[in-house]
């Protein structure tokens, strides 16, 4: 659907129509106030500089509160500058399962039942229910949406502005950053294992290898095998598209299979005696576990980044991100009943609870298969991470937000080169030096961001367009106080989590909580949704459940470490200050002579 050009700015933040003043005959001063002005001059301090300083901030502001449709993007696929079509509704399932279940699955599941206990179990199908809301948003916007990259900066850029687009973007990429590096070491780590249960190996490979060796009181740590790693993988994925999806493929269903293998090995080992008492800590250590291990299921946002490669995107987008969610949570619950049943939850280790328990059994087989599923695990996430990175920076590139020469896509591979190889070489390096382990504690910030801003766009892109101009309180308009709504379901969230986190008054949660019902109320009631053309696939329950889903993500984000936070907020300043600098004067302009591409639902006029 093509839209005649309009505004790019909301209806409260347009500039009115330039005209010429009117020219005012003033009389010619005398002397005396001449004399004054003079006098006044010199005793006045200067304020050249103001001028300039409210034309640029005027400017950023013009630019911050931009939204355009992003018409210039499917040309250039068009022409055959884009990305090739590749990845079939299989490819995507195991795409978005290659990314969530890593090494993980055998660790982190035996950990939280430590815990919990066998309750775990209940853990994962809270945090797995969560993760679908936030999926099913994620479907949503990826049916509706043109097919190019983007994934969450994209819905952004659409629903919100610029600005809030590349704040998203900064918090995911230091994410994914931090996350290759720490999980090229990782597998590294895990390879030199796996090496060493070959017996005249074992204790005489370097730990500088793969293990990682510190110097200079731990400034530094010389970890060599990583950077390897990441440059073979770089090296598949700027090679064709084609061909990292056949790798990912291959090691995903490896993976799968031996899961589904433990599983089945595992079962015949099961004394269900020990699944009692099932929750020994209460529903509040089960509760607890959920924060933990929703973090088990990111990766399923990955699906949303491979639009531009996708066969038949609005129909397989939706089907790769839900199933590739569901399907994880099925291995997850397997892996916790089984664990939790072959041994009790008080006699399970902390490093490698999985591996203990069938050695306890006299299956140490099996312990071989989890080596094997580990190194697979991580091989495909790391993959996927990768991957994930270079279209982000393909996207902003495109748009000006970043230097052109991440928008570059290779004329015969087909695959964004100089992003790719700039993603790969910034996580060698931070692999090959640094303990990033230590930066884990800052994590997730960018994946909850990414998640809560993915719901609210779900409900403003709802909204009709001939309503969200209407005036509201005052000189408020009904765009703004729906905005205003969604943020105060947010800092709700927040407020809620802290609550529970430190275990203050009940009632200021409950405060919290009905505060974020009359909020709810308000967007359910007060807003206009329209539904003139519906997208392939609709999210149900519009507002609730993206509104729940705001919730439930910033009460996660009260749970993170205190520097996480702090994290968040300097990393924002500096995104500011990176496009005041650079991306407000480079953003690609949308003007008349642009086509744009209408979204399935999506006004190219911003309220």
């Amino acid at each position: 659907m093509t839209h005649e050009p309009t505004s790019l700015l909301p209806v409260w933040a347009r500039t009115p129509t330039t005209r010429r003043p009117k020219t005012r005959r003033h009389p010619l001063p005398t002397a005396a106030a001449v004399g004054t002005m003079e006098e006044d001059h010199h005793h006045r301090p200067s304020s050249s500089s103001s001028p300039g300083s409210r034309r640029f901030l005027s400017g950023l502001c013009a630019a911050a509160l931009r939204r355009k449709p992003l018409g210039a993007h499917s040309s250039a696929a068009a022409s055959g500058e884009g990305l090739v079509r590749h990845l079939g509704v299989l490819e995507l399932v195991l795409l978005g399962i290659g990314a969530s279940i890593g090494a993980g699955i055998f660790v982190v599941t035996g950990t939280v039942a430590r815990d919990a206990g066998p309750g775990v179990t209940i853990s994962f199908v809270l945090a797995g229910a969560a993760c679908v809301l936030n999926a099913l948003c994620y479907a949503e916007l990826a049916s509706r949406f043109p097919a190019v990259v983007g994934g969450a900066y994209l819905y952004t850029y659409a629903a919100f502005n610029e600005l809030t687009a590349f704040l998203v973007f900064t918090q995911l990429m230091l994410d994914y950053h931090i996350g290759a590096a720490s999980i090229a070491r990782s597998l590294a780590s895990y390879f030199i294992q796996f090496l060493e249960l070959v017996p005249f190996l074992k204790g005489h490979i370097p730990s500088w290898i793969g293990h990682g060796e510190e110097f200079f009181g731990g400034v530094v740590s010389i970890n060599i095998l990583a950077p390897i790693l990441l440059i073979i993988l770089t090296a598949i994925l700027c090679y064709g598209v084609k061909e990292s999806s056949a790798v990912n493929t291959f090691m995903t269903t490896l993976k799968i299979v031996i899961v589904i293998v433990i599983v089945f090995a595992g079962v015949f080992e099961v004394d269900v005696s020990n699944w009692s008492p099932f929750m020994p800590n209460g529903f509040k250590a089960v509760v607890t576990g959920a924060t933990v291990v929703f973090f088990a299921y990111v990766g399923f946002d990955a699906v949303a980044n491979s639009a531009e490669e996708a066969k038949r995107p609005q129909r397989d987008l939706p089907i790769g991100i839900l199933g590739s969610l569901l399907a994880c949570v099925l291995l997850y619950v397997a892996v916790c009943l089984v664990i939790t049943g072959m041994v009790p939850y008080t006699l399970l280790g902390e490093d490698a609870p999985l591996a203990e328990a069938f050695a306890a059994k006299g299956l140490k087989f099996v312990t071989v298969l989890i080596s094997i599923g580990a190194v697979a695990g991580l091989t495909t996430t790391l993959l996927v991470g990768l991957y994930v990175q270079s279209r982000l920076y393909l996207g902003l590139g495109r748009d000006g937000l970043l230097p052109s020469v991440f928008a570059k896509v290779h004329p015969t591979r087909h695959t964004p080169l100089h992003s790719q190889i700039w993603v790969g070489c910034v996580a060698a390096v931070m692999a090959g030096l640094f303990n990033v382990h230590m930066l884990s504690h800052i994590l997730s910030v960018g994946t909850l961001t990414g998640y809560s801003v993915v719901s609210a766009c779900v409900i403003t892109l709802r909204w009709d367009d001939k309503e969200t101009s209407r005036r509201s309180l005052g000189s408020m308009s009904i765009w703004q106080e729906g905005v205003l709504c969604l943020v105060i379901v947010a800092l709700c969230g927040f407020v809620a989590g802290l609550c529970y986190r430190f275990n203050y008054s009940i009632a200021f949660m409950i405060v919290a909580f009905l505060i974020a019902v009359a909020a709810s109320f308000a967007l359910q009631f007060r807003q206009v949704y329209g539904s003139v053309d519906p997208p392939r696939f609709s999210c149900p329950g519009v507002p609730m459940v993206p509104i729940v889903s705001v919730f439930f993500n910033m009460l996660l984000f009260a749970q993170l470490h205190e520097e996480a936070w702090y994290r968040f907020v300097i990393l924002s300043l500096v995104a500011v200050g990176v496009y005041a600098g650079y991306g407000q004067h480079n953003a690609v302009p949308w003007s008349s002579d642009h086509s744009a591409v209408g979204y399935h639902g999506v006004s190219c006029e911003a309220p």
